[in-house]
């Protein structure tokens, strides 16, 4: 094979990162990382009110910040042999756009209302819609919800849309289509100027726009137009085609080739999800759930059609053929909180570091950082008593099973003695029940998880989690050798997009550097947990009744 490089692009939450591979072997060459500055900032974002929004300007900006830079720190060898370039961003996270497909974020009457900006895949602001949705197709002969787990979520396509309609005005009468971050990218880089011309990933139409092929693309416009008038003739300027993200959606323009200083000839790929791509990077096997673990978690399973045959998983993210691997059947869940729930009580532990002692920032930064590993020391030196404090991971509401953006966390059985050590057991214990709820639904319905691979940050940082992990699964995780595996799994798609691998099976087996940890469960520990199991299930239980 000749010597040949890709790129992949991973958009994260809170920051994006470029990487230049080898085709050959999967070696990373270089990367770079961009820290979004506005959401940083905070612009457009009221987390009292669960409204998160990103800027078109800190992804655009990222996104030339990144690939320039890996580019340089590659060197010239490399940079006259990158074939392409993909990308995978969080989801669902789109955005409202004008005709010639431009965010109404990057217009000047709208820089600054996050109404224009993109609707982050963790806000919560369009709980109502997604309610309405739920009531509204139960009028409906055809069940337009049946590939996505048969609850749609606030955190979706439509509900955003229809929140946004609803909500402000303006919004309203500039927006002529919806574009998913990941389907944005591709045509930005390849120069598109026309909305109708936007190629649509299966990926994110299929788990997040209700597109299927059963129903000849999207839900007709007798569906959406009886759900709210403003939806009335919307599909007409959205999409009827959905690419699997092995395909081309372009060359790189005149002005993007110039911005990043490579030649028009690089391939741009069909964009997909972060964990969807990730789940390729970390090297997916059927019927093993990859879990790309960070600030949530997204669970990804892969099964052959022929197998699954008709089988729909109930209160999942969706089925959706060809979401993950082209030929099979990609099933998704998650969790809505996960290193975010960890997070949440590290701030809480160091809030008077940074509100009442007198450090200075770069010395409070740096004793932050060092909490979550000390709690994680101590936590796992704990004893385990069945009257141990007990948590419900809901703290921005539940994505999988059965989606409910609406719950609230509890932690349970505190006393005198409960201290942050014990809280922050609690808190990891809880995460991984919500876990194990999500592979017990996967069961229960007839998809078997037959094993467990660990992807992210989490994964390959948190050694305590992820012995929690195994116990209360009673099974062995094994972690995958990448810490960038969404990145690696844009670049294999890249590799797949440019026809340098026929199939991504073959970009992947390629391309993967294997796995290089296993947390095999303590069967000291797995009969406690399944206890505590069944206490987090009866609490969750009583927690639902209460919303």
């Amino acid at each position: 094979m000749i010597d040949e490089f890709v790129i992949g692009v991973d958009f994260g939450t809170d920051s994006v990162r470029s990487v230049v591979l080898r085709a050959s072997n999967g070696e990373e060459i270089a990367s770079s990382v961009f820290h979004y500055p506005r959401w940083r900032d905070g612009l457009g974002c009221n987390p009292g009110s669960n409204q998160f929004r990103q800027h078109p300007l800190d992804y655009r900006e990222g996104l030339e910040f990144t690939i320039k830079q890996s580019v340089l720190s590659a060197g010239h060898v490399a940079k006259n042999k990158i074939r392409a370039i993909s990308a995978d961003t969080t989801g669902s996270s789109p955005v409202a756009v004008d005709r010639t497909g431009t965010p109404l974020a990057l217009l000047p009457q709208f820089t600054a209302n996050p109404d224009a900006m993109f609707v982050l895949w963790k806000d919560h602001t369009a709980v109502t819609e997604a309610a309405a949705i739920n009531e509204h197709v139960k009028k409906f002969e055809v069940n337009y919800l049946k590939y996505v787990g048969g609850i749609y979520s606030s955190e979706w396509f439509w509900a955003k849309l229809l929140h946004l309609l609803r909500k402000d005005e303006a919004i309203r009468a500039a927006c002529y289509s919806f574009v998913e971050h990941c389907d944005w990218i591709p045509f930005l880089l390849t120069g598109g100027a026309d909305v109708h011309q936007l190629k649509r990933g299966v990926c994110s139409a299929g788990h997040k726009a209700l597109w299927a092929a059963e129903f000849g693309g999207l839900p007709p416009d007798s569906f959406l137009s009886s759900l709210d008038p403003l939806l009335h003739g919307f599909t007409n300027r959205l999409f009827k085609n959905t690419f699997t993200a092995d395909q081309p959606a372009g060359t790189l323009s005149k002005e993007w080739s110039a911005r990043l200083g490579l030649g028009e000839n690089v391939v741009v790929g069909i964009g997909a999800f972060d964990a969807h791509m990730g789940a390729v990077g970390g090297q997916i096997e059927p019927y093993h759930l990859s879990k790309v673990m960070g600030t949530s978690t997204c669970d990804m399973l892969v099964a052959p059609k022929d197998e699954i045959g008709n089988i729909l998983v109930r209160g999942i993210c969706g089925q959706v053929d060809g979401s993950v691997i082209p030929g099979m059947i990609g099933l998704e869940a998650g969790q809505s909180a996960f290193g975010d729930t960890y997070a949440w009580f590290r701030d809480m532990v160091a809030w008077p570091l940074k509100n009442i002692l007198n450090h200075d920032k770069n010395s409070s930064e740096e004793m932050i950082k060092k909490i979550i590993p000390e709690l994680s020391r101590l936590a796992a030196a704990l004893p385990l008593n069945e009257s141990d404090e007990l948590s419900i991971d809901w703290l921005n509401g539940r994505r999988t099973p059965d989606a409910n953006q609406e719950l609230k966390s509890t932690i349970t059985g505190l006393n005198l003695a409960s201290d942050p050590a014990k809280i922050f057991k609690a808190l990891v214990e809880g995460t991984c029940f919500g876990a194990k709820a999500i592979v017990d639904r996967f069961n229960d319905q007839g998809v078997p998880v037959r094993g467990l691979t660990g992807l992210g940050g989490v994964a390959r940082k948190s050694p305590y989690v992820m012995q929690v992990m195994a116990d209360v699964m009673n099974m062995p995780i094994r972690i995958h050798k990448s810490e960038q595996t969404c990145a690696v799994g844009a670049a294999m798609f890249a590799a797949t997009a440019a026809g340098i691998y026929p199939r991504v099976e073959e970009a992947m087996a390629a391309m993967g550097q294997g796995f290089d940890m296993e947390f095999k469960p303590d069967t000291s520990r797995t009969d406690h947990y399944r206890r505590r199991y069944l206490k987090y299930i009866s609490l969750g239980n009583f927690i639902s009744r209460q919303f």
